[in-house]
């Protein structure tokens, strides 16, 4: 249980810096993290990590709206978007093999560290 506790925290804390400085990738380094530092089987990955990141996206969405900076007239289309392709993909997710899973965000990341190098 210590090494789930210590391990849960920290990739608590990686995701909440990333998903703070950037915006947006918490999820991308607290999947690999999850699956290393602590006892979650492969298949608790995931989901886990949208329970921790739900919370931190709308903390940064109140920052940002406090701020005043959020732009609703470009945004508001990409969020119906993406609650259409969340109920899709959180439907049919548990029907791809997790091996499957982690190659395909494997793949992301790579195309995102590339395409943000170049």
């Amino acid at each position: 249980m210590r090494k789930s506790f210590w391990g849960m925290l920290l990739a608590g804390i990686c995701a909440g810096a990333v998903n703070g400085l950037f915006g947006a990738g918490g999820g991308m380094v607290l999947v690999p993290l999850l699956g290393l530092m602590t006892d979650l089987e492969d298949r608790q990955v995931f989901p886990a990590s949208v329970c921790i990141i739900a919370p931190i996206c709308i903390i940064s969405l109140a920052i940002t709206w406090e701020s005043g900076v959020t732009p609703w007239d470009i945004a508001l289309p990409y969020l119906l978007a993406s609650l259409v392709g969340g109920i899709a993909a959180g439907l049919s997710g548990k029907h791809i093999p997790t091996l499957w899973l982690h190659r395909l965000l494997g793949l992301l990341i790579l195309w995102g560290g590339v395409r943000y190098l170049c």
